[in-house]
């Protein structure tokens, strides 16, 4: 018997590349599986999207899952039992519409809504901490690591910066411009709504708004108790990601804003670990539902000066700057920024500066393991 193999038609891939909630990738990836089944023969077996030890096998459909930079599942493919009733973004963004805002509310500050994570209670006996998220991600990665600290008597807030996660993402020009003076401004204005007012704990993670947290906190040293830093550029040798880069890029940018799995491939990228589907659901949400947050990202990316910010925050905390107490908690397994970046920021300023070192963590260790993130800030906000 002779066996023959169906194409799709030039036609058909065009339109697979040029749909807007999924990745270009996908019509290489679905030539090759559509041409490795034969039209007579067996059916194509289900393939479940690879975890990491900490995760249960839980056999999902997710339509992004193959499109990742992480090589341990950028091949893995899921299926579901009925594809036409899982398949289309309609669907998929009424099944995970309700995701991902735990302990989370609406806070209206100045002219914008944002979105607030909170725990413990103002009575806290510990004292406050503030958890700021970098980009391209959301508050959504504190959730475990704020719970717990909420456990031992923190009073905590994690919201997500403006332009991200379930805040509001304004146009450029219609009242915010997405830069660092900006960023500043709503911030403080954030802090005075919640009733921050007495010298607080702050957390600080990630790229951009993650390095304006940082930027913030060297102008407003009045404000801060203990600062902890999570896998931030700290030094002008930290490198730049290849997203940013490409976000800077006339024309290309606009394109690479708005690829609805952006987060997820950002953070599988820089991580040890692939997300479980229920937590990519989440990161990927804000870029599904609108392109709002890829064009805040887009703003904000060309908006910044990275080696401006990074002479800041590297000067700034050096010794004779700073005197205050810094604890820098680094996953090892960063794809993004490597030890020697944490080893040379604590160098520059050995007596106030902290460095622990969580093996098995990359770029979001508060993400990849949030218990030791937990233990390590409990011994210092004492």
């Amino acid at each position: 018997m002779t066996l023959s193999l169906l194409s799709p038609s030039p036609s058909a891939l065009c339109f697979l590349g040029s749909t807007s909630s999924l990745s270009a990738e996908f019509s290489g990836h679905f030539r090759r599986l559509w041409t490795s089944r034969s039209r007579t023969g067996p059916a194509l077996p289900v393939l479940t999207r690879a975890s990491s030890e900490k995760d249960d096998d839980k056999p999902a459909f997710n339509p992004f899952g193959f499109v990742t930079d992480n090589p341990s599942s950028r091949s893995a493919i899921q299926m579901p039992e009925s594809p036409a009733e899982d398949g289309n973004v309609g669907q998929m963004l009424y099944r995970i519409e309700d995701k991902g805002k735990e302990y989370g509310s609406y806070v209206k500050s100045g002219k914008f809504r944002w979105f607030v994570r909170e725990t413990g209670s103002p009575e806290s006996r510990r004292g406050t901490v503030i958890f700021l998220h970098g980009a391209p991600t959301q508050s959504y990665s504190y959730r475990v690591v704020m719970s717990q600290m909420a456990d031992t008597g923190f009073h905590c807030f994690a919201p997500d910066w403006i332009g991200f996660g379930f805040s509001d993402k304004p146009q450029p020009g219609y009242g915010f411009d997405y830069t660092e003076k900006e960023f500043h401004e709503e911030f403080e204005k954030l802090l005075e709504v919640l009733g921050v007012t007495s010298p607080f704990f702050l957390v600080v993670q990630g790229f951009l708004v993650g390095s304006y947290g940082l930027t913030w906190t060297l102008k407003n040293p009045s404000k801060i108790s203990k600062l902890a830093i999570l896998n931030t550029p700290l030094t002008v040798s930290s490198p730049i990601p290849g997203l940013f880069q490409q976000l800077r890029i006339p024309f290309f940018g606009e394109f690479t804003c708005q690829n609805a799995v952006m987060a997820e491939r950002f953070i599988e990228a820089g991580s040890a670990y692939v997300l479980k589907l229920e937590k990519a659901d989440v990161y990927r949400l804000p870029y599904l539902a609108s392109s709002g947050p890829g064009f805040a990202l887009l703003e904000t990316a060309r908006k910044a000066n990275f080696n401006e910010i990074a002479s800041q925050i590297s000067c700034g905390f050096a010794s004779g700057s700073w005197d205050k107490p810094i604890l820098v908690v680094w996953g090892i397994s960063d794809k993004y920024l490597p030890q020697s970046v944490a080893e040379e920021f604590q160098k520059a300023n050995p007596d106030s500066v902290k460095l622990k070192l969580i093996e098995g963590a990359g770029h979001m260790p508060q993400e990849d393991w949030p218990e030791k993130v937990v233990d390590a800030l409990r011994m210092f906000f004492r």
